[in-house]
């Protein structure tokens, strides 16, 4: 049995598919056994040709048409049978040691649930795309380290969650608390997966060891645009609403209404505002629905620890915010 499954999943992706497979099928000697699994989410521009010419040792889960990112996923974690596995978008180019440099991380402690690698900006490799998730009083969810050298950014550490960009996952925590949250598509589910395995009181964090060079908003063609407004905005609100007990959601009341105020202004000036409040009610649609329902985490006693750390990690990144560190 392979130590890690590698699930990337694909929509139309051929022109970055190539040196995404390449990367990963030359990872440096030494890696723990690893797989390759693409699952397709319905592909029309030659993707399955290219992987059947060019790597046939990849595997294939072919889908008959886009379920979206979480579907996608959650079908290639339950066709692995490795104790880890790890998402990759296809829009990426893993360095040499990322695959062991991951694995080597989530190894460290059994209470690790994910831990995110080091993305860098395609166009400027020196700076950073992504070291893992915060998520603040706000209710906003942002990349640590945008924009900023990598340099600063040498050290792990733990972080709100992993993001599913290119992370590792262990799979005895994702038995016990569920997979991605297909209600999602797209857009936060990684958020939302590593905030449920807090409240279940493990932890996220980020390798820099492990690095990746990523194109970023390759799928749906930039990095602001009508689809990925509404889904975005829908899955903001189904989010917090899904995850905070409704003490917890009355305590941040106030922040997350100016919060979301904020952002409405930010999309006016895009010319998206409407878009921005439709996602916003679909968000709540969503939440109430039977399925939405559903999903709702149930508030334990015994979790009260992890939601009392949790709400520190809302205003600890708050203050971060506002320092712009």
């Amino acid at each position: 049995m392979k130590k890690v499954t590698v699930v990337i999943p694909n929509f139309n992706g051929i022109s970055f598919l190539q040196d995404c497979l390449h990367a990963l099928i030359e990872q440096e000697s030494g890696t723990p056994e690893y797989e390759v699994l693409v699952v397709d989410n319905g592909s029309q521009d030659g993707s399955l040709e290219l992987i059947a010419e060019k790597f046939p040792q990849v595997q294939v889960e072919a889908l008959s048409e886009n379920t979206g990112f979480c579907h996608a996923v959650n079908v290639g974690i339950r066709k692995s049978n490795s104790p880890y596995v790890i998402l990759l978008n296809n829009d990426t180019k893993a360095a040499p040691g990322f695959v062991s440099g991951l694995f080597h991380a989530i190894e460290r402690d059994p209470k690790i649930f994910s831990v995110s690698a080091s993305m860098r900006m395609w166009d400027a490799q020196e700076l950073i795309d992504d070291a893992g998730d915060r998520y603040c009083a706000l209710g906003w969810a942002y990349a640590r380290g945008k924009g900023k050298p990598a340099g600063k950014y040498q050290q792990a550490r733990e972080v709100f969650s992993a993001c599913g960009g290119a992370a590792i996952y262990r799979r005895e925590i994702l038995d016990k608390i569920g997979l991605f949250d297909e209600e999602h598509f797209a857009y936060l589910e990684d958020l939302d997966i590593g905030w449920r395995a807090r409240i279940h009181g493990y932890h996220n964090y980020y390798e820099p060891a492990a690095e990746v060079i990523h194109y970023g908003s390759a799928s749906t063609g930039s990095r602001y645009n009508e689809k990925k407004t509404v889904l975005a905005a829908a899955n903001n609100v189904y989010v917090i609403g899904k995850n905070m007990p409704l003490l917890q959601w009355i305590l941040n009341l106030p922040f997350l209404m100016l919060g979301f105020f904020i952002k409405f202004l930010f999309f006016c000036r895009k010319g998206m505002g409407r878009l921005y409040l439709k996602g916003l009610a679909d968000g709540f649609k969503k939440l109430f629905s039977g399925e939405g329902r559903a999903r709702k985490v149930s508030f334990r006693f015994n979790r009260l620890g992890s939601y009392l750390s949790i709400q520190g990690q809302l205003y600890l990144n708050l203050v971060r915010i506002l320092k712009k560190s």
